[in-house]
């Protein structure tokens, strides 16, 4: 009998393919992107669809050549890892079991509906030793990792995400719903954990909020303003984001960004420094934009969700944490936590 090899709870042989076996709980919008993608991957086999709709899992698992399975009890022992794309507030009811069976889970964002659901699963994770990541594919968009790549210290960042109504999400407000993309990648850019939250929301068309924009405040001087809606007419998310190093301008809709970099403007830094004011007057029909060295930043193309699938099974083949940890999650789902609770708190009638 050949020889197994232990890589964290995993046991593979080394004279048979690396091959991982999944399944994806939920059929809905995101799952059917996680089954598409799962079904595509080498070395991957999709064992099973779980969806409490038996119509939905079996048209979906239909779609990409795997069965459609009545309850997560049918899978274990069957599988390696698991996609959770349920909505948000039976993650933990979905994941519970999956966890302690010793299963691999990446569970979409956010990764619970409250700060204590999250730490649970944290908790569980961290017991029976499995990895646990959390699907905020943003953190994969081209854009973000071209921006890694610079290594630059945030001192204020400014991002904008609002989009039409898509009629999903609608049992959560649109801080959880939206702003929670740009609040992971502030928390990932700043790395501090210490804030103060200012915030305003306003609920339209229901008992949740809207539209909202939050200030916050870091222990290490750095400034966040965050403004989400789906009110909107069109579809716009950007992220702009100043530093001593550079000043970064990206917009994740078209995958486009630019950088103007401190050490590679400091001619026209100096010109500035050494006129006073009346002679920078006389310039004033010089097009700024054109005195700036201003660089195109390099965006890979790649699918964000596809990359995030490919890290989280390579956290899973490996054991190594995975690129957004169960507490990169959590930290996320606390910072949401406060805006919304800032947005219940401020009074807007104060006469």
């Amino acid at each position: 009998m050949p020889a197994l090899m232990s890589i964290g709870w995993l046991n593979l042989d080394p004279n048979m393919s690396n091959l991982l076996r999944v399944a994806v709980f939920g059929a809905g919008h995101m799952g059917r992107h996680h089954a598409r993608i799962y079904s595509e991957l080498p070395d991957v086999e999709l064992v099973g669809i779980v969806d409490t709709d038996p119509t939905r899992a079996a048209e979906l698992a239909s779609k990409c050549g795997t069965n459609p399975v009545a309850s997560a009890g049918e899978l274990i022992g069957k599988i390696d890892a698991a996609s959770i794309a349920v909505p948000t507030v039976y993650h933990a009811e979905v994941s519970k079991p999956l966890l302690e069976a010793g299963i691999a889970l990446l569970i979409e964002k956010p990764l619970a509906p409250d700060s204590t659901v999250g730490r649970q699963l944290v908790e569980w994770a961290r017991e029976h030793n499995c990895v646990l990541a959390v699907g905020h594919s943003e953190r994969f968009n081209p854009i973000v990792q071209a921006m890694n790549r610079m290594k630059i210290k945030p001192k204020f960042i400014d991002a904008q995400r609002v989009s039409p109504f898509r009629f999903r999400s609608a049992d959560i407000g649109v801080v959880f719903d939206l702003m929670i993309h740009d609040i992971d990648i502030v928390l990932h850019l700043v790395r501090s954990r210490n804030y103060e939250v200012r915030a305003v929301g306003v609920n339209v068309l229901g008992e949740h909020e809207d539209i909202a924009n939050a200030r916050v405040e870091f222990d290490n001087g750095a400034v966040a303003n965050l403004t989400a809606s789906r009110l909107a007419l069109k579809t716009d998310r950007r992220i702009r984001v100043f530093s001593s190093e550079a000043y970064l301008s990206m917009d994740f809709q078209r995958r486009t960004g630019i950088a103007v970099k401190m050490d590679k403007n400091l001619d026209i830094l100096q010109m500035a420094r050494e006129r006073d004011l009346s002679d920078l007057s006389e310039m004033q029909n010089v097009d700024f934009g054109s005195l700036l060295n201003v660089e195109p930043l390099e965006v890979d193309d790649v699918e964000p969700l596809r990359a995030e699938i490919e890290s989280f099974l390579q956290s899973v083949r490996t054991s190594e944490t995975p690129e957004v940890s169960a507490e990169d999650g959590l930290a996320a789902v606390e910072l949401a936590e406060a805006i919304v609770a800032a947005v219940k708190q401020h009074q807007w009638d104060r006469g």
